[in-house]
């Protein structure tokens, strides 16, 4: 008979604990990050991962979800187990041990029980790759192009994503979302020392392809098939029609998530 505070024999806590699990993946061979009916997600093989380790059924929520084949240089996850005499680091060697080599656990860190990894979140980073280089190692990682592109006119229109709260020209379209406001706190393109082009966004929150379209959109002006003016128009349309092609997912990393140091034991 299991006692109220739910302890075996030996006396031991046994009540689930919850767990942020941080982790990193190249998602050139994934259907994105969430489990898809037709295709190997991220999230599929990870929960099969800690099913086998664990003895028990065993799923993880993520803190948002990329799609097929964006790749993820953070990603981060809560689930909840009884991990017994288990320290977290030896959970996350017996994982990496298990699953493939395209997805590679960081850590495990104990959180409390009421942390959540998407809506504690406090703000998530996105990089996006552009190179003109024709390079058989960086074609699997970079958007590359063929025209030049203006970075300043490219940032110039960047920086008004700041003043903007609505973003459903830059949404997929007929998503179950709520809302299509997020709160852009940077949004940048920066030079690399072998001329790529990095574009760095940050946002509380973002929405389904949505940094795809807004490189693409500024693609269009850095090439000069759009001014200002007409990025500006494009925004405050709200119409996705408005804005350009989605650029390509292979060249998308999330980069960072961050979270208030309060969910976290220490």
């Amino acid at each position: 008979m299991m006692t109220d505070n739910a302890t075996d024999r030996a006396g031991e806590d046994i009540s689930p604990a919850r767990y942020f699990i941080y982790l990193s993946y190249d998602g050139s061979a994934y259907h994105g990050w969430q489990i898809q009916p037709n295709g190997i997600s991220v999230q599929q093989r990870l929960n099969e991962a800690l099913t086998t380790l664990l003895r028990t059924p065993t799923g993880v929520t993520g803190a948002g979800r990329t799609d097929a084949g964006v790749h993820a240089k953070m990603m981060v996850a809560h689930f909840d187990a009884v991990l017994g005499s288990m320290t977290c680091d030896t959970l996350a060697d017996k994982l990496n041990r298990l699953l493939p080599g395209d997805i590679a656990i960081d850590s495990i860190v104990p959180v409390r029980a009421d942390a959540h990894a998407r809506f504690d979140a406090t703000s998530r980073t996105y990089h996006y790759y552009i190179t003109r280089r024709k390079s058989p190692f960086a074609a699997r990682y970079r958007w590359r192009v063929h025209t030049p592109l203006d970075m300043a006119r490219m940032n110039e229109a960047a920086r008004l994503l700041t003043r903007y709260t609505d973003f459903t020209s830059f949404s997929r379209l007929h998503t179950d979302t709520k809302t299509n406001n997020c709160r852009i706190t940077l949004a940048e393109w920066r030079q690399t020392g072998d001329g790529d082009m990095i574009f760095v966004i940050r946002a509380d929150r973002f929405l389904r392809n949505m940094v795809r379209a807004i490189v693409g959109t500024l693609y269009e002006v850095g090439r000069g098939r759009m001014d200002i003016d007409g990025f500006t128009r494009v925004i405050e349309g709200r119409d996705r029609c408005l804005a350009g092609s989605s650029a390509p997912g292979n060249a998308l990393f999330l980069s960072e998530i961050t979270y208030p140091q309060s969910i976290f034991i220490q």
